[in-house]
Formats: structure tokens, sequence, C-alpha cells
């Protein structure tokens, strides 16, 4: 239970950032940005927790 808090809670802060990163860069924000950023990030995420674990951190 505490590891897929973790998980999940590591995926949450790499999403945010991510996101808050995408719109920082892309300046004057609609809708269509917000979702594309957010699916992103959500990838991207997946991606960083993947090659933490990959790497060996657990």
């Amino acid at each position: 239970m505490a590891r897929r808090l973790m998980t999940g809670a590591e995926l949450l802060g790499w999403w945010a950032m991510l996101v808050l990163l995408w719109i920082v860069l892309i300046g004057p924000v609609e809708t269509l940005e917000w979702l594309v950023g957010a699916g992103a990030g959500l990838v991207s995420a997946a991606a960083a927790r993947g090659a933490r674990r990959a790497a060996g951190d657990p």
C-alpha cells in the first residue's frame, strides 16, 4: 500500500512540474494547450518513473 502511494505521489509530482514547465514555455494558454500539456506531462512522468526504476532506485 505504501509503495503504491509513493509511486502515485512521484507520478503526480513529475506530472505537475512538467505541465507547469509546458505552460510557462508556451506563453498564452488556451484550452487545447492545457490538454496537450497534461497528456504530454503524463506520458513524460511515466517515462521518468520507468527510468528511475531501471536505474535501480526503488
